[in-house]
C-alpha cells in the first residue's frame, strides 16, 4: 500500500552523498555510509498525506516498512527466459490505525485507515499491502 518503490543509486545520489560528507561531520558520514549499504528491512518514520475523494488531505506520520532485499535474476533458455528471486521490504507484522479528514463533504465518511508497521522483513510482495510494481 505504502511500501517504497525499489530505489536505483544513480551517481547524482551517490556524489551528492559524498559531497555531504566532505562537509558534514564525521558521525554525519558514517550514517549516511551506513544507509547506503544496508541491506535488510527495517520500521521507518514515514509522513505521507492521507486523502480520498470528497475530503480535504491531511499530512500523517507513521511507522512504515523501509530497506533494500537481495534479489537477482538469471537468463533461461527457454520462456519466460528468465528465473527470477525478487524479494520486497514488507509488512510481516502490523496495526491498522484511523484518522478523522477535514472539510468532507456530508456523504462522505472522514475516517481514514492506514497501516502502522510493527514488524518488517524481506520476502514475497503482496499486493494487498504492498506497492508491488517498479518503473
Amino acid at each position: 500500500m505504502m511500501q517504497k518503490k525499489k530505489t536505483q543509486w544513480g551517481p547524482g545520489l551517490l556524489l551528492g552523498c559524498f559531497l555531504l560528507c566532505l562537509w558534514a561531520p564525521a558521525a554525519s558520514c558514517h550514517r549516511a555510509s551506513s544507509l547506503r549499504r544496508f541491506i535488510g528491512c527495517a520500521v521507518r518514520e514515514f509522513t505521507f498525506q492521507a486523502k480520498k475523494p470528497g475530503c480535504g488531505g491531511l499530512h500523517v506520520t507513521t511507522d512504515a516498512c523501509w530497506g533494500r532485499c537481495e534479489t537477482w535474476e538469471k537468463p533461461v533458455v527457454e520462456p519466460p527466459f528468465i528465473e527470477s528471486f525478487q524479494r520486497v521490504c514488507t509488512y510481516n507484522e502490523s496495526r491498522t490505525a484511523a484518522v478523522q479528514l477535514p472539510d468532507c463533504r456530508p456523504d462522505v465518511d472522514p475516517t481514514y485507515t492506514y497501516p502502522v508497521a510493527l514488524r518488517c522483513d524481506c520476502g514475497v510482495c503482496v499486493t494487498s499491502t504492498t506497492e508491488c510494481t517498479t518503473v
